[in-house]
């Protein structure tokens, strides 16, 4: 897919990967629809990038969801990318993993995407396609001790991503899947459980971290590619990233 002129929701976009992607995406000179709950932080972004519209949002919430989705429909006439962005962790060992802290995980980091692909796959259908990329985790490569929550709901990202490329396929949406890895962003700061856990790992981690912009260009790729995932996982984790 072209992306000069495309308009392109991305969910998250308040910081970290969300943020480095609407920039990267505005300066390819597509239409950047900003979503997140931090209100404040999108519209300051939305200002400085000129043609963008920042629209707060709780992506677990069907309802917000939709009036979203129709806010951008209605300014821009057309929505041909939604990146799925918007996700949260937790790190925690299997029997100490809190169940209502899951069941939250689990809205953000799968439930949240699927509404939000449910929201915007009908435009795409009538505009004849459109491009999905579901931001998961690099994490899914192995299981690595208190990642048993997070790497449960990036797992289903997957599946599901894999899973919905296979059924539009022939309605010319393409949906393909981003894993990044260990990446310079507030994800160690909102942390359901465990942040100080996870922030020594990225610590120790940060000889092969990845800047968010990094991270964004990769998801460019992507739509640009038709790809069905790409990933920045160092080749000793089992991904592609030569090291």
């Amino acid at each position: 897919m072209n992306i000069e002129g495309a308009v392109i929701i991305i969910t998250g976009a308040s910081s970290g990967i969300g943020e480095a992607t609407a920039r990267a995406a505005a300066r390819a000179g597509a239409r950047p629809v900003l979503l997140a709950r931090r209100e404040d932080r999108i519209a300051h972004l939305a200002e400085e990038l000129g043609d963008a519209l920042a629209v707060p949002c709780d992506v677990t919430d069907k309802a917000q969801v939709a009036d979203a989705v129709q806010s951008a429909n209605y300014k821009y006439g057309r929505i041909d990318v939604l990146i799925n962005n918007a996700g949260q962790g937790l790190e925690a060992a299997v029997e100490d993993i809190c169940i209502e802290d899951f069941r939250d995980l689990l809205d953000v980091n799968l439930v949240a995407p699927l509404i939000m692909m449910q929201a915007v796959i009908p435009l795409m259908r009538v505009q004849g396609g459109g491009s999905i990329v579901n931001v998961s985790s690099g994490i899914t490569f192995f299981p690595r001790p208190l990642s048993g929550a997070y790497n449960s709901s990036k797992a289903g990202l997957n599946m599901l991503s894999s899973v919905a490329r296979a059924e539009l396929a022939e309605k010319g949406i393409v949906v393909s899947t981003m894993l990044p890895f260990v990446t310079t962003t507030e994800f160690y700061d909102a942390l359901k459980a465990g942040s100080a856990v996870a922030k020594k790992e990225a610590e120790a981690s940060a000889s092969f971290a990845h800047t968010p912009d990094r991270v964004a260009e990769k998801i460019l790729d992507l739509i640009k590619s038709g790809c069905d995932r790409a990933d920045l996982v160092p080749q000793r984790f089992g991904g592609s990233l030569a090291e």
